[in-house]
């Protein structure tokens, strides 16, 4: 049986299941960031990013975390220290990931 663009919809994709997760502005940034530097702190990730304000950085941080897609490390000391890194279901964006770069890479002027 043929497919029919009718009979479809884009919202049942697995593309549209991984821009659900990666979308928003800085989603993707947040897990370059890891990606590249393993674990890092909060006030680390938002001198890195630079223009991101703390309540979105925070507000991302959550939502990532939500998905399963980074870990929050909370350590018992003062003052409080917390990593974020990525999970096993985040490292799995890695291949992801590098193909963007690559392709940036390739093609930036």
């Amino acid at each position: 049986m043929e497919r029919c663009i009718g009979n479809e919809s884009f919202k049942d994709t697995g593309l549209a299941y991984t821009l659900k997760l990666i979308k928003g502005k800085y989603k993707m940034r947040v897990l370059y960031t890891l990606m590249e530097f393993g674990a890092v702190r909060f006030g680390e990730m938002k001198r890195y990013l630079g223009e991101i304000s703390f309540f979105m950085l925070n507000r991302t941080l959550k939502e990532l975390e939500a998905d399963d897609l980074i870990k929050r490390k909370e350590y018992d000391q003062l003052p409080l220290k917390v990593e974020y890194s990525l999970t096993k279901r985040g490292k799995s964006l890695i291949p992801l990931l590098d193909g963007l770069c690559a392709w940036g890479d390739a093609h930036k002027p």
